[in-house]
């Protein structure tokens, strides 16, 4: 069990609480957590985080290798997680990156908006 994020931020429960996920929603909350987060922004845990915002940098015929490795590097440790692949689309000025993965032999897929 873990509390649930919207928007980087804690969801309420709707009677003055915390709202809480479990089992698979906890994992893709943890996911979007650690994909949505710049690597080295929590002083800390300096390896929390993605290296994804890099991604505007490269050219974009590199762009999904390298969003694969910054996911396997973001998701390292996360119990029973297996990157799969990763795909990226710019969609006006923000980048979409969808990361499938496979958790206990369900496949999952997330997608992170990563602003210009």
């Amino acid at each position: 069990m873990s509390l649930l994020l919207v928007d980087r931020d804690y969801a309420a429960d709707g009677n003055g609480g915390v709202a809480v996920v479990r089992d698979g929603e906890a994992l893709l909350n943890e996911v979007l957590f650690r994909l949505g987060a710049r690597r080295g922004s929590f002083p800390f845990l300096p390896e929390l985080g993605s290296r994804m915002e890099r991604l505007r940098r490269e050219k974009p015929s590199a762009w999904e290798a390298l969003a694969r490795q910054f996911a396997v590097e973001a998701l390292d440790g996360l119990d029973d997680v297996a990157v799969a692949g990763a795909a990226v689309r710019l969609e006006r000025d923000a980048l979409m990156v969808t990361t499938r993965l496979l958790w206990q032999g369900e496949p999952l897929s997330v997608t992170v908006r990563l602003e210009g």
